[in-house]
């Protein structure tokens, strides 16, 4: 069974992580390049896409904590550091991914739709570095998944 879990729990994780971190990431350029060419219907298109895919893999990604949890429960080591520094981050990153890059995408496609000239440079910077911090939140809990320092796996 713990097998089962770890792979739900690591396809999970590719699957739905993967494609926000991607998404996220091509985000902030994809608007610079809309606000710059207002007119540019293909440039609005992207981000929308952009924006929605951020969106809906983030909702799918609710199953990575939840095959997580169950994994590290069957494997006895829901107490272990690691873990714990894990669920701290993954959690930050779901904060900062909820309240600070998705309402960011969100408002700037609106912008951008309405009228680009609402829209700052200034906001994409913001929004670019906060999809950042999303990034490195994540690539810190993957390197600490696969290290698992004082794990007693023997990985």
């Amino acid at each position: 069974m713990n097998k089962f879990l770890l792979a739900v729990h690591v396809l999970a994780a590719i699957v739905a992580v993967g494609p926000v971190t991607v998404a996220a990431s091509m985000f902030p350029p994809s608007a610079r390049k809309a606000l710059a060419e207002p007119g540019d219907a293909q440039a609005l298109s992207t981000v929308r896409v952009l924006h929605r895919i951020c969106r809906v893999y983030a909702t799918v990604g609710v199953a990575v904590p939840v095959f997580g949890f169950a994994t590290a429960k069957n494997m006895g080591v829901l107490g272990d550091t690691w873990l714990i520094v894990s669920i701290a981050l993954t959690a930050l990153a779901a904060v900062v991914l909820a309240a600070l890059v998705l309402p960011r995408q969100t408002a700037i496609v609106e912008g951008i739709q309405r009228d680009a000239g609402t829209v700052s440079a200034r906001a994409t910077a913001r929004l670019a570095m906060f999809t950042g911090l999303f990034n490195l939140l994540w690539a810190t809990v993957t390197v600490l998944m696969i290290v698992r320092p004082g794990s007693t796996t023997g990985a």
